[in-house]
């Protein structure tokens, strides 16, 4: 098995395309019946069309309903090799606001409580989120309180795209 070593320098393009994206403002309407359901979402598709085809992926397409398809290049000699297929989605819950997104990263977190908002008072605190006591000594990154970060779906996101950007700049 090949483990990669994802240095810093990726480490910090993972961080800022996560960064970037979580600010696209991409909220899907539940009671729309088109595929995508938003004009948002379709500027983050355009988006994520642009930003692959420049990272130099193959047949970087996109169908009628938002659907993105881009492709590493193999570098083995045999087309027999398995395929691996990575799916993720870019829309934004519409359970709480997704515009204007501020997110903000807590460094080597302490384990008390995070006040996201000096303004609005809201905290993330470990004695309501107990699963926050996990994450003491590691790297946090949450909105003001004020909007979602939509991490499900940006992280993916920004996780493939990086992996890619990386194959493609590692083809060993």
């Amino acid at each position: 098995m090949t483990t990669i070593d994802f240095n810093h320098e990726w480490k910090m393009r993972l961080l800022n395309r996560f960064i970037n994206y979580v600010k696209i403002y991409s909220t899907s309407d539940p009671e729309s019946e088109t595929t995508p359901s938003t004009p948002q979402q379709w500027e983050m598709a355009k988006y994520l069309f642009e930003e692959l085809k420049t990272l130099g992926l193959s047949d970087v397409s996109m169908d009628e309903k938002g659907y993105i398809y881009a492709y590493v290049p193999s570098n083995l000699e045999n087309d027999d090799e398995p395929v691996v297929g990575f799916i993720a989605h870019y829309d934004s819950s519409p359970d709480f606001n997704g515009k204007n997104v501020n997110p903000q990263i807590w460094e080597d977190y302490n384990g008390e409580d995070l006040l996201l908002n000096k303004e609005t008072g809201f905290t993330l605190s470990p004695s309501k989120f107990e699963s926050l006591k996990k994450y003491v000594g590691q790297t946090l990154i949450t909105t003001d309180g004020t909007s979602l970060l939509s991490a499900d779906d940006k992280a993916g996101l920004a996780e493939i795209v990086t992996a890619a950007e990386y194959l493609l700049a590692h083809p060993e």
